[in-house]
């Protein structure tokens, strides 16, 4: 009788200190959205690389729309801030230090490596890599990932296509590596690699308005999110994801997808 009379008053402790104790797991009471901290006082300074490309961005690069354009849009609106685009290149963007912008939007896929030294929100899109390639190739008749092994790929530096290049795919030739994806573009457009691969919006993005000839063979699910990019130990990261949490449970994320990147993920898998 005594132990259950025990138990229940440490149960009843319990709930004391859940109803009226610290933080839990995930709360965002550290954020406070009436005075967010913030690189330049009084706005929302976000970056991303320059060329950006649709559909993640659209328009004016100090207006911009598309999927990711508008999700920083819509951030800023719901907490009342003035928005200033930025320019950030993509491979410096998730290097250690300091950070001369509040946080940047770029297709920057969370990994346990950069999250040694950046922070991330939370994702935003579940990614797939694109294996695009010319049409008159014979790598357009790839239908899995072991018919890729024998061509010349290519990526830009620092991606995770580059990572699905070398650890899944695991080409005999090793792959040519570029600083830009224009750069690799040019390279599958000039014949120096048979397939470019880059995240699965941008590669049918490419296919469909950048590279006459050239077509999708398919795409590779990996479980990578995009996340936007903060400084490490950023407590602005809590003030976004509790405006990301709500874009996601009223359904605006959805219809930013479904308006600016639905039409581009209809694409066959390879098989393994």
């Amino acid at each position: 009788m005594r132990e259950r009379i025990v138990l229940v008053g440490l149960l009843f402790a319990a709930l004391l200190l859940v109803g009226c104790g610290g933080p839990q797991a995930g709360s965002t009471d550290s954020c406070d959205m009436d005075n967010p901290p913030l690189y330049e006082e009084g706005g929302l300074t976000v970056a991303t690389d320059k060329p950006a490309y649709p559909p993640w961005f659209k328009g004016d690069p100090n207006d911009y729309s598309g999927y990711e354009g508008d999700i920083a849009k819509e951030i800023a609106r719901r907490m009342n801030l003035p928005l200033k685009w930025v320019v950030e290149p993509f491979n410096k963007s998730y290097a250690p230090g300091a950070k001369d912008f509040d946080f940047d939007i770029n297709e920057i896929t969370i990994t346990p490596e950069r999250e040694e030294v950046v922070d991330f929100s939370d994702g935003y899109f579940d990614n797939a890599q694109g294996v695009l390639v010319m049409k008159d190739s014979p790598a357009a008749d790839a239908k899995s990932v072991s018919d890729l092994k024998h061509l010349t790929m290519g990526a830009q530096v620092g991606t995770t296509a580059l990572d699905f290049i070398n650890k899944t795919v695991k080409p005999t030739t090793d792959p040519k590596v570029y600083d830009t994806t224009n750069d690799a573009k040019s390279a599958l457009e000039s014949g120096q690699i048979d397939a470019l691969v880059t995240d699965l919006v941008t590669t049918v993005y490419l296919s469909d308005f950048e590279i006459d000839g050239s077509t999708v063979v398919g795409q590779y699910p990996r479980n990578e999110q995009f996340g936007m990019l903060f400084e490490q130990g950023n407590p602005l990261v809590d003030c976004v994801n509790q405006v990301l949490g709500e874009m996601k449970s009223d359904g605006t994320l959805k219809k930013l997808q479904q308006k600016h990147l639905q039409m581009y993920l209809d694409v066959p898998t390879l098989k393994k």
